[in-house]
């Protein structure tokens, strides 16, 4: 048995307009005078909401003001984003076998809203938000020792679509998954030598019970 720990924004939930254009209203109601542009989030060595803001030139006094507004602009949507093109048949399928886990610098609240709006909730044994102490490496290795099961070297997973995903999941020692179809250039994700890189989520199946 293997788990298997997604990133959310850019790799399961299909939140790019959304982003760009949250972060340009919670730069507009700081006063901040900049204009966001995917290029904010392509150039990020961390991907959260904080380094966003930084990215965003919002001053550093205002930055956690800039994770509560996006933050709450995306749990005040009408309806949670889109799921990617054959996602959910892959979560279906490795969830036959294999434990699920999520680690996000999003909400845990979000997220669940996302879950439950695409049919997934029941699936997904964890979610380690933004409201979950400690880093995205810690997180992961908080998610090996809270479910249960026998995950041995290599039985580990980290899918994520941006750099620090996959220094995170070479952090805590676990295999990289980086995904073409988020927020990050696949040169950029290449700066951190992920063990697999995919270009579809059917391609998942296959490392995982290869």
């Amino acid at each position: 048995m293997a788990l298997i720990i997604f990133d959310y924004d850019g790799v399961l939930a299909d939140t790019l307009d959304d982003l760009l254009r949250f972060g340009q209203e919670a730069c507009d109601q700081l006063g901040v005078k900049h204009l966001v542009t995917k290029d904010d989030l392509e150039n990020l060595e961390v991907m959260s909401f904080s380094s966003y803001g930084r990215a965003c030139e919002v001053p550093e006094h205002l930055v956690d003001e800039f994770v509560k507004i996006s933050l709450n602009l995306f749990a005040e949507k009408n309806s949670p984003p889109a799921i990617f093109e054959g996602l959910p048949t892959v979560v279906q399928h490795l969830s036959t076998k294999h434990q699920i886990a999520i680690v996000t610098t999003n909400s845990s609240h979000n997220v669940k809203a996302f879950l439950a709006k695409h049919g997934l909730d029941s699936l997904v044994h964890a979610v380690y938000g933004v409201d979950s102490p400690g880093s995205k490496a810690q997180k992961i290795s908080l998610a090996q020792t809270q479910l249960p099961g026998d995950h041995e070297h290599g039985s580990v997973f980290m899918v994520g679509d941006s750099l620090s995903d996959v220094l995170a999941a070479k952090e805590a020692s676990v295999t990289s998954v980086a995904v073409t179809w988020g927020h990050q250039s696949l040169k950029t994700l290449l700066r951190g030598k992920p063990d697999h890189v995919i270009s579809a989520p059917q391609q998942l199946i296959g490392i995982v019970e290869q």
